[in-house]
C-alpha cells in the first residue's frame, strides 16, 4: 500500500487506505525540478527502499517485508554533489559534506530511506529524502516527508518492499 501526501484544507496530510495522518514536507514546500539545498520535497512516488532505526531507543519495527536495519553513530549521508558518494550512506568520519544519520532530536529513530535520485544518482537533484519522524509540532523539513512517530510505525507495520511515498502536487 502507498502513503499519499498531499495538502487539505491548508494543512499537510498522508493518507494510507483509509486513513488520514497529519505529516509535514520541506519549508518551501514541493518542487517538481528538485536541487540540493532547496528546502523542497520532491514531487512523485518514491518506493520505500528500507527502515533504519535507532537499535539503543526501540527494538526492531515490524513490517509486511520492507526491509530494516539498525543505525549505528558512524552512519552518514553525503549531500555534497561534487563527490562520488553522493546521496548515499557513508560512515563517519567523512571529509565531504554529510548529514549524521545517528541524531540526538530523535528525527532519525526511524527513517525510511526513499528511492529518489538513486537510479541513477543525479549531482545536484537532491540527497537524502527520506520519511522520518517529525518534530512535534510537525514543523516543515529540509525536504523529507515526516509523521508522528506512532503513526509512522503504524504505517509501517504494513509496508512491503514494494511501497512507496507518492508527494502530490496541489
Amino acid at each position: 500500500m502507498d502513503l499519499f501526501v498531499s495538502r487539505r484544507q491548508g494543512k499537510w496530510q498522508g493518507r494510507y487506505g483509509a486513513r488520514l495522518f497529519p505529516c509535514s514536507v520541506g519549508r518551501n514546500g514541493l518542487a517538481r525540478n528538485k536541487r540540493e539545498g532547496d528546502g523542497t520535497t520532491p514531487i512523485g512516488c518514491f518506493t520505500m527502499r528500507y527502515l533504519l532505526f535507532r537499535p539503543d531507543r526501540l527494538d526492531a519495527p515490524q513490517t509486511a517485508g520492507l526491509p530494516v536495519r539498525a543505525l549505528a553513530p558512524q552512519h552518514a549521508w553525503c549531500d555534497d554533489p561534487a563527490d562520488p558518494h553522493y546521496n548515499q550512506p557513508v560512515n563517519l568520519p567523512f571529509a565531504a559534506s554529510h548529514e549524521v544519520m545517528w541524531r540526538e532530536d530523535g528525527l532519525y529513530d526511524l527513517v525510511v530511506v526513499l528511492g529518489y535520485n538513486d537510479d541513477p544518482v543525479l549531482p545536484d537533484r537532491g540527497s537524502a529524502i527520506f520519511l522520518h519522524i517529525g518534530h512535534d509540532d510537525l514543523a516543515p523539513t529540509e525536504g523529507c516527508v515526516a509523521m508522528r512517530r506512532a503513526d509512522l510505525l503504524q504505517i509501517l507495520s504494513s509496508a512491503t518492499a514494494r511501497a512507496r511515498v507518492c508527494v502530490l502536487a496541489d
